[in-house]
């Protein structure tokens, strides 16, 4: 895992990418709660909830813009808080193929 430092830094400079494309007030509100119920439902069927916890899930490689399931680029080592990735299924919904 990287060092906290660079991982906070790509999670900033990610979120704060999102957030230049597609406004919070774009996503309505219900939406974002079963966007972000259908992300948590992901990861545990996944079997993947606690590694989420615990910053250990590198979403780059679940990261392609064109294919998805997380329409997006990222680079290597975003290592992104379940906070943080809860936030992103409110704001930006359209990011996840399960939303």
């Amino acid at each position: 895992m990287r060092k906290i430092g660079y991982a906070g830094a790509v999670a900033a400079a990610f979120v704060a990418s999102l957030a230049v494309a597609a406004p919070a007030s774009a996503a309505p509100v219900n939406a974002g709660a079963a966007c972000a119920q259908a992300g948590l439902g992901t990861l545990k069927s996944l079997g993947l909830l606690q590694a989420a916890a615990q910053r250990k899930i590198d979403y780059s490689t679940l990261a392609d813009p064109v294919n998805g399931p997380i329409f997006a680029a990222l680079p290597a080592g975003s290592y992104l808080s379940l906070g943080q990735v809860v936030k992103l299924h409110h704001t930006n919904p359209e990011l996840f193929a399960w939303c």
